[in-house]
């Protein structure tokens, strides 16, 4: 009791501290998916220098983030930590990081009702340009630390998908080396090769992505800032695919021969799918296990207001023996995703980004020992729609699984979400988020549940 009572006085504090500290920081400072958002190397906009990614990182526009950064973009927060602590003035090195932490209140049902569970984040990351530092064409190399303290708060809800993204499987107190590689950058930058520690939810299935524009009038910035695991990780790749928070080796190659189309293809460890967590592992297993998967999408502009939309579409295999409950077990598995945003209405269309996006996913998988075999998500995003709060956005959105019943669940979950972001100041977010699941998939006795996480992010 003691030590639980202690973690929530630190998370206070630390959100105290934080505050505190944004207040003195310029109100122009930048957000981590300030956009033409070039950092994922499945983006069509993928192809940009790292000289042009920390362009876009030191923009003086804030703009709407995804409530996990660190899940959806490839080099998170801003640079300022570099040059607070004196690093700005060397050529091509970048020091940043982030920091999200939230406090979620189960009001009633799931298994533990009235109950709290708070999460705290952090990420540091050195992003070196090689090109400016040591006269390396088109390369780059880039470090990352995650540090998570948090607490169950999908068990205590019942939730199998997992209303809070920001907190994960055990141990729920990690400190491990998130990402390590070389990015490389070929024959006018359309061809792009990544190779190390990485999270593939970067390049893979990221409906929260940006679209990419060269136009800041028609972006649409973070697609979307709900909190719910389906949106940083299709349902039917849990327990198959790394991702936040358990990243894994492998090399991932992109190749954009045009700004609207792109493909990716990658190969992974694939040891996550025997239930090692591979995120805490400085080194690679490959017994085996291997996890290889392969994407293709396309970026377009509608009608006389350009109303930018994309669509990708992926599959994937999962290699070696695979163990479920009760004795199931198959050689392999296999698995295919589609998403896609659209832009739908623009209100000062060619003056600023103001308006309403939607965006769909869908995933299904031939697994009889995943925890989940069909996904379809769903839901609308609102930018700068507040008087006076152009980089306020409020969003909403539905997460619908269908589990595996080998494990006693439910035979499906959907998770019903909405969200208001608003921008403190510099370069800090707070979020209010209300969850509500009507039927947790943890066991059909478990009733439905209504939750409230209040989520403040800090980029530096």
């Amino acid at each position: 009791m003691k030590r639980s009572l202690s973690r929530h006085v630190l998370a206070t504090a630390g959100m105290l501290c934080a505050i505190s500290f944004l207040s003195a920081l310029p109100r122009n400072a930048s957000g981590a998916d300030a956009v033409p958002q070039p950092v994922s190397s499945s983006s069509p906009a993928a192809s940009s220098t790292p000289s042009s990614i920390a362009g876009a990182l030191s923009s003086d526009t804030v703009q709407p983030i995804s409530a996990n950064p660190g899940a959806a973009n490839i080099i998170p927060g801003t640079g300022l930590l570099g040059r607070l602590i004196g690093l700005g003035n060397i050529p091509g090195v970048r020091v940043g990081g982030l920091w999200i932490g939230n406090a979620d209140y189960l009001f009633s049902g799931g298994v533990k009702p009235r109950t709290w569970s708070f999460n705290s984040l952090l990420l540091l990351n050195v992003n070196v340009d090689a090109e400016k530092l040591a006269g390396i064409p088109g390369g780059s190399l880039d470090a990352e630390l995650l540090q998570f303290n948090g607490e169950a708060a999908n068990a205590k809800a019942g939730v199998v998908t997992g209303y809070d993204g920001l907190t994960g499987p055990k141990p729920l107190l990690r400190t491990q080396l998130y990402e390590l590689w070389w990015r490389q950058s070929l024959f006018a930058d359309k061809l792009v090769i990544r190779v190390g520690k990485t999270v593939p939810t970067y390049d893979f299935n990221n409906v929260s992505r940006a679209v990419p524009t060269a136009d800041a009038s028609l972006q649409i910035p973070a697609v979307t800032g709900l909190i719910y695991t389906p949106i940083f990780k299709n349902p039917t790749l849990i327990g198959a695919a790394p991702g936040y928070y358990n990243s894994a080796y492998g090399i991932t190659a992109n190749f954009a021969p045009t700004r609207n189309f792109y493909l990716t293809y990658a190969f992974y460890d694939g040891a996550l799918a025997k239930g090692m967590q591979t995120g805490l592992r400085e080194d690679p297993v490959f017994d085996g296990h291997y996890f290889t998967i392969g994407e293709a999408g396309y970026a377009w502009s509608l009608s006389d207001q350009k109303l930018i939309g994309q669509m990708a579409a992926g599959g994937w295999a999962q290699t070696g023996e695979l163990y479920g409950p009760g004795g199931t077990s198959q050689d392999g598995s296999e698995g295919f995703y589609t998403f896609g945003s659209q832009r739908l209405w623009r209100r000062h269309a060619g003056v600023d980004n103001s308006g309403v996006s939607g965006f769909f996913q869908f995933g299904i998988n031939d697994s009889r020992t995943m925890l989940f075999n069909e996904f379809f998500g769903t839901g609308f995003t609102g930018f700068g729609l507040i008087p006076h709060r152009p980089v306020d956005s409020i969003g909403t959105g539905l997460a619908w699984s269908w589990l595996n019943r080998r494990y006693g669940f439910r035979s499906n979950e959907a998770i019903l979400q909405a969200y208001y972001q608003m921008h403190l100041i510099g370069t800090s977010f707070l979020q209010p988020v209300l969850s509500y699941i009507p039927n947790p998939g943890e066991s059909p006795r478990t009733q439905g549940a209504v939750a409230m996480t209040a989520q403040l992010t800090v980029l530096f």
